[in-house]
């Protein structure tokens, strides 16, 4: 299932939750929107931080839009 998702420079800050946590991570922030070279081309990594252990991740932003993987905000 796929869903609209905000402009990529809105995501900042933004809290998603993972459907099927692995290792206790479940809630993640958007913690950094990777800017491409050169700047005409778009958006596609972010950085996402888990809540429960700090650890960072790259996403690409467009798969936050798949149901069956993440859910807009903390559940």
């Amino acid at each position: 299932m796929r869903k609209n998702l905000p402009n990529p420079k809105k995501l900042l800050r933004s809290k998603w939750t993972a459907v099927t946590p692995v290792n206790k991570e479940k809630h993640f922030i958007v913690i950094r929107v990777l800017e491409p070279e050169p700047p005409e081309v778009r958006v596609e990594w972010v950085e996402i931080e888990a809540v429960y252990s700090g650890r960072v991740s790259l996403v690409r932003w467009r798969a936050l839009a798949d149901g069956q993987q993440w859910r807009q905000g903390w559940l």
